[in-house]
């Protein structure tokens, strides 16, 4: 990685890229401490410190510590990830929107210009809700107006607005991946603050043996989640192709051999999304209104708040794991869900049998699709497996040893995939220019 860094500031070009890319995070942390007109900070702080669920902790982690510190950046691109995602289940529900993706660029260009309208509009809503509520709280500091209210409407939204143009132009200008890049920076300024809390916990004041003991197991459980997500982001199950010879004018043509790559880990993060957010945005809702009772509703929060998972050391609250394994058993469903709308194993079996290739021992068309199903399944499961296993262990983590981070699981798994696409994309891009050039000469 740092080889391709140091080739990559040889060219001029992709250096150029480089350095914007560099110049917008920067952009990025500066707003983030940039404060919400009107909003006393150390009110809110004071009520996120009182929180003892984990979703908004899940949340803090994704803005980069803005949501904590409110600032004008403190929704972040989560309008941004959820339009996106709601934009790919339409396009499966409503057939105009399929249409717009099967015409080639021109008709992601709209797909992308929707998205942009609905992200605004989803910030829109959440930034209303967020101040609206947080008002009728008494959060925010007293006097808090409508007039206020509206100016926190209007900086939240604006703040979300701009930080998905800084991803568009990274996406455009630097090195690509511009949403996941923000995200990303994002998640990485939240882990200073996390190893010092872990430093503080089992370092700090510890004997020099029991402090060394325990920073190895800290560097070795890290490590080890590192190496897991690079094994599942890099394993891929590859289907042999064979091409029949056909005559084409005086020339014989095919006959060569490929293969059709299928990723084990074929949906990405978004299971452990898709899981976490359905699991959390009933505790998040319950927290305005819960005032911490033994009710029924109260109850059933505990299940789904990660906070009481594998709490071993108080018996009351060992019967609250079951809500992992609910949480597992959505992470492997939305696998095969996202899996599904995706990737068209009868579209690809009719493909192959245009272009004159078959699967070796497997009739071309419907019995071709079967089959690439069939092995779809298998690696799905195991791939959706793989990360709920890594999606939890943060929570086990937590649950035994009570040290809360933010690194763990769901974050781990996007910075280590998006590293390693853009390093892959920063290859390519050199590669290209290598073509060009040897091309020019």
């Amino acid at each position: 990685m740092f080889a391709t860094l140091k080739n990559a500031f040889k060219i001029k070009e992709i250096r150029a890229k480089l350095l914007f890319t560099f110049a917008m995070l920067i952009v990025i942390r500066l707003g983030s401490q940039l404060p919400v007109p009107g909003v006393n900070r150390d009110f809110f702080s004071d009520w996120f410190a009182a929180q003892t669920g984990d979703a908004f902790n899940f949340f803090n982690a994704f803005t980069g510590g803005s949501f904590l510190s409110f600032s004008i950046l403190a929704l972040n691109i989560t309008p941004y990830i959820t339009s996106s995602i709601i934009m790919q289940l339409l396009t499966i529900a409503i057939p105009k929107l399929e249409e717009m993706q099967k015409e080639g660029a021109e008709g992601r260009k709209k797909i992308a210009s929707i998205t942009r309208y609905v992200t605004v509009g989803l910030a829109l809503v959440e930034s209303a809700a967020m101040a609206i509520g947080f008002r009728n709280q008494n959060i925010m500091q007293p006097g808090f107006t409508w007039i206020d209210v509206m100016a926190v409407i209007v900086a939240l939204t604006a703040g979300s607005a701009f930080l998905m143009w800084i991803g568009e132009r990274i996406t455009e200008k630097g090195v690509g991946n511009g949403i996941s890049v923000v995200l990303v920076i994002n998640i990485i300024s939240s882990i200073p603050m996390d190893i010092t809390s872990l430093f503080d916990q089992f370092i700090r004041n510890k004997t020099v043996l029991s402090g060394v003991i325990n920073g190895a197991i800290i560097l070795a459980i890290i490590l080890g989640m590192i190496v897991l997500v690079v094994l599942l982001n890099s394993g891929i199950r590859r289907i042999p192709v064979q091409y029949a010879k056909r005559v084409q004018g005086r020339k014989m043509v095919g006959g060569q051999t490929s293969s059709i790559p299928l990723k084990v880990n074929t949906s990405g993060v978004i299971p452990i999304i898709f899981a976490s957010s359905l699991m959390q945005f009933p505790v998040v809702i319950s927290s305005f209104f819960s005032q911490g009772g033994t009710g029924v509703w109260d109850t059933i929060m505990k299940y789904m708040n990660s906070q009481y998972w594998f709490r071993l050391t108080t018996p009351g609250d060992r019967i609250y794991t079951i809500g992992m394994l609910v949480y597992m058993l959505l992470v492997v469903f939305f696998a095969y869900f996202y899996t599904a709308i995706t990737f068209n194993p009868l579209e690809i079996s009719e493909n192959l049998k245009k272009q004159g290739g078959f699967i070796p021992g497997i009739r071309p068309g419907k019995p071709t699709s079967e089959y690439m199903t069939a092995i779809l399944n298998k690696i799905v499961l195991i791939g959706a497996s793989f990360l709920a296993f890594i999606g939890v262990l943060p929570f086990i983590f937590n649950g035994i040893f009570n040290a809360s981070i933010s690194f763990g699981g769901t974050s781990l798994i996007i910075i280590v995939s998006v590293i390693l696409d853009t390093m892959k994309q920063i290859e390519s891009q050199m590669l290209v220019r290598n073509y060009k050039g040897f091309l020019n000469d």
